[in-house]
């Protein structure tokens, strides 16, 4: 090669920009639920924390609605390149069997990044409810069928399918009342406009910890309640057990090593000792993962939940 060519080539590496590293400009972390939920708290602590690690602001994005269907969208339909993110929670599973029309293949719109944790759902009313253990609850709904109706924060989320699966093991007639997020659906049962709810400890670890809700029960197998005095649904209706989880997800296509960046920024957000004693708090034991881990677990749990869709007629509202 002659010296000009070598001396052009130079010029020309000189004025090319470098690759950018990611990431470049702040990251969107999409939570398909309103504001003031157990899903907005787990995104706003975790996001912060990963800020920092990343060196670019996580900004929260809340898109609620249709069974975190169109924050899901939002991902499902974002550039791979690692700057939009989902916090995707049980139904992200249970869509696919409940609703008849997506506007996203779930098997391949996205990547899987990494679980968060898992916690169980908590059986809340108002301090002043009839309702003080299971046996109340089940009593009541026999003796006057869907007259009791309780709250969740969507179609298809763990609180909906807690209630679905008590409805099926008890036999017994509850009316569902979906919101867009446990905000709302909190502000209606504190308001009376709802029985009971099923809500992650997330949720309303803040509401039981001052007195405005009380728990009946918790949806964790016998022996593992983790809120001392608060037994489980399972010693009432045999074989009930529900857990509720968190997890990350990025469009499909996000190159690997984005991914890899991603999740190592999670692992050390989980490792803080704020985030630790906040998710301790609240009901969460954190679980981080590998892309292929939360595939595995969350395909597993797909399969499962399609089999109480379908025996139960569970139908999007």
């Amino acid at each position: 090669m002659s010296c000009c060519a070598v001396a052009l080539l130079a010029a020309i590496a000189a004025a090319s920009p470098a690759r950018a590293e990611y990431p470049e400009k702040p990251v969107r972390l999409i939570v398909p639920f309103a504001p003031g939920g157990g899903t907005d708290t787990v995104a706003r602590s975790l996001g912060a924390l990963m800020a920092k690690e990343l060196g670019q602001p996580v900004i929260i994005e809340n898109k609620p609605g249709a069974s975190t269907i169109i924050g899901s969208e939002v991902v499902a339909h974002s550039q791979p390149d690692g700057y939009t993110l989902l916090v995707a929670t049980l139904a992200h599973a249970v869509n696919p069997s409940m609703q008849p029309k997506m506007p996203y293949d779930t098997d391949k719109a996205f990547a899987a990044v990494t679980l968060i944790g898992s916690s169980h759902n908590v059986l809340v009313v108002k301090p002043d409810s009839p309702f003080k253990t299971v046996k109340d609850v089940l009593d009541a709904a026999k003796a006057k069928p869907a007259h009791y109706s309780f709250a969740s924060q969507g179609g298809g989320t763990s609180a909906h399918l807690a209630g679905e699966m008590l409805k099926n093991l008890a036999k017994i007639d509850l009316v569902h009342v979906p919101y867009r997020g446990a905000g709302p659906a909190l502000t209606d049962l504190l308001g009376g406009q709802v029985d009971m709810m099923f809500a992650t400890n997330a949720a309303v670890a803040g509401f039981i910890a001052n007195k405005r809700l009380r728990p009946i029960a918790v949806s964790a197998p016998t022996g593992q309640s983790k809120m001392p005095g608060v037994p489980t649904i399972e010693e009432s209706v045999p074989g009930y057990v529900v857990d509720s989880w968190y997890a990350l997800y990025a469009p499909a296509a996000t190159p690997r090593p984005v991914i890899d960046k991603i999740i190592a920024a999670a692992r050390v957000a989980a490792k803080d000792a704020g985030f630790i004693k906040r998710a301790t708090d609240e009901g969460i034991t954190l679980r981080m993962s590998s892309p292929e881990e939360l595939d595995t677990y969350v395909r597993a749990d797909m399969a499962r939940w399609k089999k109480i869709v379908v025996e139960n007629k569970i139908v999007a509202d």
